[in-house]
């Protein structure tokens, strides 16, 4: 399935993008950011990281749908 994922802060920085689309097989929000991490050697582990579908926070055990977007919220520093 198609997920569209925005990455912010840190996780933007790391990755380099602000925006992807990307083919997903399944699973919940957990193993999404698991192989994420894994595959763009994120610095932040999940309990660092607070995630959301489709604008509202959501919990790592929620399984996306197809056209969902999901984004991945690291700690922000402000000033």
């Amino acid at each position: 399935m198609k997920l569209s994922l925005r990455w912010v802060a840190l996780l933007r920085d790391e990755r380099g993008l602000a925006h992807e689309e990307l083919d997903w097989p399944g699973g919940d929000l957990a193993a999404l950011y698991a192989e994420l991490r894994k595959r763009h050697g994120f610095s932040l582990p999940p309990e660092r990281v607070l995630v959301a579908l489709n604008e509202e926070f959501a919990q790592w055990t929620d399984e996306p749908r197809p056209g969902d977007e999901v984004v991945f919220l690291p700690p922000v520093a402000g000033g």
